[in-house]
């Protein structure tokens, strides 16, 4: 029974995969680079906004540091899966929109292999592309200019973008020596987008230009992390954290199309070109730290440090008008989380005093330049719960419910709310228990 139930969570795990490109974001700014970047964090740390690092917990599943997988117990099979939805207010001088999004996000496994040996496999998402809108300049003078001039004539931009990467991995964690574990992450990366750009002419020529920009990506990606946790004092638990991750082309063709059509005449012409292993993955590292008071309170911080400053990208030269590999459109992303987590005592028979209560903060630098002016930069504030469920087997089940607000902001540019609800399952299952019978 345990092997079909196996075999179907793979299966499963593949369906979600084929689901992975479907973007959750409307954002206008998931134009730029590899799209808006997606929180690999788990359910449970998401209250957190995301604290992970430095977190060591035989209960949860946390792929953001594969060495945490060695305090997975052995006699559990941890599953966690996990959806959000949310409700973004777009914000330009004095014009407001909304927009309404849901996504299934995750699906996670982790179990003990061999003695302090855990493993873990699932799908996590990487960045998100999605976004419609448009907008209309004046070719040449118009009424009420610096010159006086009147002109009729205009062209409409319609800017559209859909796609996404993700990550299916396959992670072992290893404790070599008493409080000290190491991990790795091997990821199948893979995704594509499609990004296009329509100008509609109003004068008398009548032409319709399109570029199309492209990719398809199918590699590898590869994250080590580290820890070391101990006793500091009789009633605290510390726990240090490093990640790293190893950066590389991806061997895949940014290709960009150019079509012009004619609507009087019907004659239309497309010209193609391309930019060779186009796209990059940063080198990135991490550390984190957090301390557990009594089993109860667990407070942590992290860093994030991703080189994307170091890579080319694929752009239009402005004056040789060629597609090519161009350097100073990415910046390096720097990321700063605080987290808490407080359970009132985790063996108490009242309910609320064994429920987990979560609070965190984060702040990111923008990873790409739009033109000569950085993007906009991240604030996201954090609360939620962790609620325990047990059934008739006395197996542990825990509902993890997060409210995330989002602030994106550039001077001069686009402002973006975003209110995000996360609701993740964690199935703690004890399937390597063995049974006596008098």
């Amino acid at each position: 029974m345990k092997k079909r139930i196996f075999g179907s969570i793979l299966a499963g795990l593949m369906a979600i995969s084929s689901m992975g490109q479907i973007s959750n974001t409307l954002s206008p700014y998931s134009q730029f680079g590899l799209g808006v970047l997606a929180d690999q964090s788990l359910s449970f740390s998401r209250g957190m906004s995301g604290l992970s690092i430095g977190v060591r917990d035989s209960k949860f599943p946390n792929v953001v540091n594969p060495a945490s997988y060695s305090a997975v117990d052995s006699l559990t099979m941890l599953f966690d899966v996990g959806l959000s939805g949310q409700i973004t207010n777009f914000k330009e001088g004095d014009v407001k929109k909304n927009s309404r999004t849901a996504d299934f996000d995750y699906a996670v496994a982790s179990f003990r292999v061999l003695k302090k040996v855990g493993a873990s496999f699932g799908v996590i998402p990487y960045s998100n592309i999605g976004y419609n809108f448009y907008n209309a300049q004046w070719i040449g003078s118009h009424e009420g200019d610096y010159f006086g001039g009147i002109s009729d004539n205009y062209y409409n931009n319609t800017y559209k973008g859909s796609g996404g990467f993700s990550q299916a991995f396959l992670g072992l964690g290893w404790e070599f020596a008493k409080g000290f574990s190491v991990g790795a992450n091997m990821s199948y990366f893979w995704g594509k987008y499609e990004k296009t750009v329509t100008s509609v002419f109003s004068d008398s020529y009548a032409n319709t230009l399109t570029r199309t920009y492209s990719i398809n990506v199918n590699n590898w990606k590869l994250d080590l992390g580290a820890q070391w946790s101990g006793n500091i004092t009789k009633n605290d638990r510390l726990t240090l954290g490093a990640i790293v991750g190893f950066g590389h082309k991806l061997g895949a063709d940014a290709r960009m199309s150019i079509s012009n059509t004619n609507s009087n005449t019907s004659v239309s012409s497309t010209t193609t070109d391309s930019v060779a292993n186009g796209l990059s993955l940063p080198y990135s590292f991490g550390l984190g730290a957090t301390v557990v008071h009594k089993n109860s309170l667990t407070v942590g911080v992290d860093y994030q440090l991703q080189k994307w400053g170091s890579l080319d990208f694929p752009a239009v030269n402005s004056a040789t008008k060629h597609y090519e590999a161009t350097s100073g459109i990415l910046s390096d992303r720097h990321k700063v989380t605080v987290g808490l987590d407080w359970i009132p005592d985790a063996m108490n028979r009242k309910f609320l005093k064994r429920v987990h209560y979560r609070m965190g903060a984060s702040y990111a630098t923008p990873y790409y330049k739009i033109g000569t002016q950085d993007g906009p930069k991240e604030l996201t504030l954090s609360a939620g719960f962790g609620i325990p469920i047990v059934n008739t087997w006395n197996n542990r089940t825990s509902l993890n419910i997060s409210a995330q607000w989002v602030h994106n902001s550039a001077k001069d540019m686009l402002t973006e709310n975003t209110f995000r609800i996360n609701i993740g399952l964690t199935f703690n299952e004890r399937w390597f228990a063995k049974w006596k019978v008098d």
